[in-house]
């Protein structure tokens, strides 16, 4: 299992460690205005130690104590990550909140965190504080990155609070460290709500050991694979960093940074990710799958649009991909003809795709959602690997990972180091280990529910081991079982739809309790305009091309196929195209991209009805 005990004491004595290690060499980039454009500026790991400091003070200046929460509501930025670790470094916990949350959410998540700081990403996000302030007693001051005039000292500006912890540590030079050395690993560090989907967000505690165990376990992996001619990260590496700070996810990547010391590229802006791959050339990224499904469904788009002959071209190299990922699966690499194949595919498709990672990427993470297996082996035999991982959560995320050199799709591969795995009698997957959260904010007998004293974790998700390797089946709650007693995993259909369709977004399988599956279809609006425009109705619009017939022609042709190797319980026997996608802002997926099933089954429900006639039966 290895060793996973951390040699720190808490986040910021790991910090401290790194900085003193470190300090000359980059830690960040990120981007900045530059007149009409933008440029990328880069901060040591001792330019970041300055200002994370001087944050840190201003916020015990302004009265935060030991493990008093501080709330952070942006969207992924640089100004994100210096104003965590400083809560951190003050004593304080961070409180993570969706940018994306309405103004009532973000009051119910700094009033039932007990925050009484916020920080604010600009005048939008301010705003939802300020009229929600009758709210939120017990928040004594809003911090904002950009903007925030126009208000009380209720709100004071990011450089403010940072000019008042500088003329701290003028007044007091060993301050600074000495908070520092007064965190303890038990001290709550991070709350995160879970963006959930269904019911009200629950307050995940998650705590300095935590955080350690992560960063301690992503070390010892890399000590393992180092034994076997791999690696997972060094300090060489360059991340590119857009996941949002407020999921786990996006969390535990800038936790391991810290124990391994590579520069991250910090952008949280999803539309610039292309654009910004090929200025940061990174080495590494994480993502969940719907970024690798558009990237999959531009790359098929474009070979159409090219014509009969290069459609054809790509569709044979994606067969020649598929056989040699297979192949890797195995340890084997292609020989003879198919090697001469594969070099060929290369040069006339993957060496393309590959630049438009930045050229120089070694993997991919995936994490969040199922990664469709057909997708992952596209991209392995184009050179590119993704490496599907699993956590929540309640589990700080790292928790679950294929290795490098041991990849194999639809399973989301071994335990990190010093984790347990065991599947209970019902098929759901139990974990214990340092990951594991302390419990729930506020909500008695929750923790108990999922929790055992001996402190195994029960994760909600349904799973086998196969050799080892993790392959989750589908959600607890979310199995469907048909009115003839035939039980139907949806998440695995829904992943295995999107990989056949490249101009679909979300597939909804509905079922439960009725005689067979019906599906509910969002489209991709930048892969069907693209469709359009090729096929002569660039004049529609999203709306109107969801009802064009040759555009449920493409949908049906992708079902059959689907249902050709599905059992007969399992088909669709009917789906509907919705009049637009699913949105973060309708409550229909979550700000990490997972589908919210039952918010869309309410909101459709009398189209799914529909799809049943006469054979209608309770929800």
């Amino acid at each position: 299992m290895g060793n996973t005990a951390s040699p720190f004491s808490s986040v910021p004595a790991m910090f401290l460690a790194r900085v003193a290690e470190s300090g000359d060499a980059a830690a960040f980039t990120h981007p900045v205005p530059d007149g009409g454009s933008e440029t990328w500026e880069q901060l040591t790991w001792s330019q970041t130690r300055d200002r994370v400091r001087d944050l840190a003070l201003g916020l015990h200046a302004l009265g935060v104590t030991p493990q008093a929460r501080c709330a952070i509501v942006s969207s992924t930025r640089i100004e994100w990550i210096l104003a965590d670790m400083a809560v951190l470094c003050a004593g304080g916990a961070s409180t993570t909140v969706y940018p994306s949350s309405t103004p009532p959410d973000c009051a119910y998540i700094v009033s039932d965190s007990g925050s009484m700081v916020a920080f604010a990403e600009n005048d939008e996000q301010v705003a939802k504080l300020v009229g929600q302030r009758a709210q939120m007693p017990g928040l004594s001051r809003v911090i904002a990155f950009e903007g925030g005039a126009g208000h009380d000292d209720w709100v004071m500006p990011l450089e403010d609070l940072a000019a008042l912890g500088a003329s701290l540590h003028a007044e007091r030079p060993g301050l600074f460290e000495e908070l520092v050395d007064r965190i303890r690993p038990d001290h709550l560090a991070t709350l995160i709500y879970t963006s959930g989907t269904t019911g009200r967000p629950k307050g995940v505690r998650l705590d300095h050991a935590n955080w350690l165990y992560e960063s301690q376990a992503m070390e010892q992996l890399d000590t393992e694979l180092r034994q076997r001619d791999q690696e997972l990260m060094t300090v060489d590496d360059v991340q590119y960093l857009w996941l949002p700070l407020a999921h786990v996810f996006g969390k535990v990547m800038q936790v391991s940074q810290l124990r391994i010391g590579f520069m991250t590229a910090v952008d949280g802006r999803v539309d610039r990710i292309v654009d910004n791959l090929s200025v940061v050339r990174p080495t590494f990224m994480a993502a969940v799958p719907r970024i690798f499904e558009k990237v999959y469904n531009r790359v098929v788009t474009q070979a159409r649009q090219g014509g009969p002959v290069r459609y054809r071209i790509f569709r044979w190299a994606a067969g020649v991909a598929d056989r040699v990922a297979r192949l890797r699966e195995e340890g084997r690499e292609p020989t003879g003809a198919l090697a001469a194949q594969h070099a060929l595919a290369d040069r006339l498709v993957f060496a393309r795709i590959r630049e438009r990672f930045g050229g120089r990427l070694r993997y991919l993470i995936s994490g969040s959602a199922p990664l469709a297996p057909e997708i992952g082996r596209f991209f392995y035999g184009a050179g590119i690997v993704i490496l599907e991982g699993y956590g929540l959560t309640e589990t700080s995320a790292g928790t679950f990972v294929n290795r490098p050199g041991d990849v194999r799709f639809g399973t989301v591969g071994l335990p990190m180091p010093g984790t347990e795995v065991r599947i209970a009698e019902d098929g759901e997957v139990l974990i214990r280990g340092g990951g594991v959260m302390r419990g729930y904010h506020n909500l008695s007998g929750a923790t108990e529910a999922v929790l055992t004293e001996d402190g195994w974790f029960a994760t909600g998700d349904i799973g086998v081991l196969e050799g080892g390797h993790l392959r989750i089946t589908d959600r607890k709650k979310e199995l469907i079982k048909t009115s003839g007693g035939k039980y139907v995993a949806p998440q695995r259909i829904e992943s295995r739809f999107k990989a056949l369709c490249p101009y679909v977004g979300n597939l909804v399988v509905h079922g439960d309790r009725r005689p067979y599956c019906v599906a509910l279809v969002a489209l991709d609006p930048e892969a069907v305009r693209a469709w359009a425009a090729e096929n002569g109705l660039d004049g529609l619009d999203y709306a109107e091309l969801t009802r064009e017939p040759r555009v449920r022609a493409l949908v049906q042709e992708a079902v059959d196929e689907l249902n050709r190797d599905l059992p007969r319980h399992e088909t669709i026997k009917e789906f509907a195209i919705l009049p637009r996608e699913l949105t973060v802002e309708e409550g229909e997926i979550t700000p990490s991209l997972k589908m919210r099933r039952r918010a869309v089954e309410e909101r459709y429900r009398a189209l799914l009805d529909g799809m049943y006639g006469d054979t209608v039966e309770t929800l």
